[in-house]
């Protein structure tokens, strides 16, 4: 199930697709040993084991992979993905400075 959806940034809308049970979610999630899963690719959020009505009712949630969506939009598909995964190779998961930023945006208070 794809649901559209957008939300503002400054003036500017950011418009996302969600996708459940998303199989790369769901990698994610096994990988990450995590029970549910949101991850953002380019403007798509994927979901595993969480609904899309559940996701957009958790507002920490949905900073952290808005901050995402801002992070692709700045630097693009590939170059964001490059990025990414050179900093995570690097630094690790949690200490990735994209993970860092998204959960400083969960409360809303980033700019």
């Amino acid at each position: 199930m794809d649901i559209r959806e957008s939300v503002k940034e400054s003036s500017v809308r950011l418009p996302f697709t969600i996708r459940e049970n998303s199989l790369l979610a769901k990698l994610a999630s096994y990988k990450l040993h995590a029970p549910r899963m949101a991850l953002t690719l380019g403007k798509t959020i994927h979901l595993y084991n969480c609904s899309a009505e559940e996701f957009m009712a958790n507002e920490r949630w949905v900073n952290h992979e808005m901050e995402h969506l801002r992070q692709f939009r700045k630097y693009g598909l590939l170059k964001f993905i490059f990025l990414y995964l050179l900093e995570s190779i690097r630094k690790g998961y949690y200490n990735n400075r994209f993970e860092v930023e998204a959960r400083s945006a969960e409360s809303g208070e980033m700019e």
